[in-house]
């Protein structure tokens, strides 16, 4: 009985090193895949965070500045200390060729504020020593901007080393001298702006896209096996070209003596030709060609699910086509229509080729503007940020389509 007993315990250490032996093997597969996925996707998401919220330009060159900076609470009169600190900061920072730096941060918040930097560089390197030792005379002299309060406020938050500049500006925000957070006016509000246009623009995409694919994915899956091949076959085609290649072949086709106008003139149906590029159509039309099969896939893999003998069943009860498909058809449709409309959509409101190719200066979208700060402006703060607001956007879209998906209510 002792021999049985030991034998069976020796079996169940043997079981029990093979299953480790095959989850050790398991997870050295799928490491490499984690690997790529932290630092091809974690990482530059944790990075953009951060860049959003970082705030060290100004620490960087200017260090007796902030260290004043950061010790004032900003009411009243900043710290006499404040002005001799900030003149041996600019001219180090002028010596070292690097009073850009500061001089591109301000000018962020401050209208002016690079031109009041290198200004006040200039003359910090012709004077010494001021009149009776008074340094802010001298800074009131080079500019009467360096004394006023937003001036004085602005060069306070952009001592770091975190801020909610960047994000309050994403959101045409900002905060007034006394730290309330206000809207910014609206002639100058940019950001709702473009963030509207991306969402009304990602919308009419879904809506076209859903509009085409619903009744070609319900053809492609009734269709005889060589037809729902050839019409599979369609749907793919696109993922085998190149989307710079199929954005140029939309501006061939939509241009002002392009195909699609040639032919809408010979039928009789336009009489001139009709501006059908770089505008608000062209962005439209093409980007709704370009994301039509993540619409068409998730409703042609549903659809294919769904068995016919529930419309047949419903037609002989009495039911007409259009009820049959209204209750009985279409609500089992729904999780594909949810999984091509978000697919779609989130394709749609970070797009950035089409529409910088297609459309025109009112249609560019939010990527547009990322790329254009990052890689024209160098302003990386402002560039992350907008990152985050549509990763934000991004984000509920997926948690509210997964609990839709899952039919769990919201609390």
């Amino acid at each position: 009985m002792t021999d049985v007993t030991a034998a069976e315990l020796d079996l169940v250490r043997a079981h029990a090193r093979a299953e480790r032996g095959r989850r050790w093997t398991a997870f050295f597969l799928v490491a490499p895949l984690f690997v790529f996925l932290i630092f091809t996707f974690l990482v530059p998401i944790g990075d953009m965070l951060r860049r959003s919220v970082m705030d060290g330009d100004i620490a960087s060159v200017w260090p007796k500045t902030v260290e004043i900076t950061r010790a004032w609470n900003g009411e009243g009169e900043p710290p006499a200390a404040l002005w001799p600190a900030l003149a041996a900061d600019i001219r180090t920072s002028a010596a070292a060729d690097n009073v850009a730096v500061a001089a591109r941060r301000l000018n962020y918040a401050v209208d002016g504020g690079r031109t009041l930097v290198m200004k006040s560089a200039r003359r910090l390197s012709k004077v010494a020593t001021p009149p009776n030792g008074d340094w802010k005379a001298l800074f009131t002299d080079i500019d009467e901007a360096w004394i006023k309060p937003q001036t004085l406020a602005a060069l306070r938050r952009a001592s770091g080393p975190v801020t909610d500049f960047y994000l309050l500006a994403a959101l045409d925000l900002r905060k007034t001298d006394k730290g309330a957070i206000v809207s910014t006016p609206d002639k100058d509000q940019i950001y709702r702006t473009v963030l509207w246009r991306t969402f009304s623009v990602g919308g009419m995409v879904t809506f076209f896209a859903l509009l085409i694919g619903y009744p070609y994915a319900y053809l492609m899956t009734r269709a005889s096996k060589p037809v729902a091949a050839v019409m599979t076959v369609f749907v793919l085609l696109p993922f085998w070209t190149s989307l710079l290649v199929r954005t140029a072949a939309w501006i061939v086709l939509l241009q002002e003596h392009g195909i699609i106008n040639n032919f809408l003139i010979w039928l009789g149906i336009l009489d001139h030709p009709a501006r059908l590029i770089f505008n608000r159509v062209g962005v439209v039309v093409a980007m709704t060609h370009v994301l039509l099969p993540f619409m068409v896939l998730p409703l042609a893999a549903v659809m294919k699910g769904i068995r016919p003998e529930t419309v047949r069943a419903a037609r002989s009860l009495g039911a007409t086509p259009v009820t049959a498909f209204r209750r009985i058809y279409f609500p089992q449709t729904l999780p594909g229509v949810a999984a091509g409309a978000l697919l779609v959509f989130i394709s749609a409101i970070g797009y950035y080729i089409t529409p910088a190719l297609v459309g025109g200066a009112d249609d560019q979208m939010l990527s547009w503007f990322i790329a254009f700060f990052v890689n024209d402006t160098i302003n990386w703060g402002l560039a992350a940020a907008l990152g985050v607001v549509l990763l934000v956007c991004t984000t509920v879209l997926s948690v509210v389509y997964a609990k839709i998906a899952t039919g769990r209510r919201f609390a």
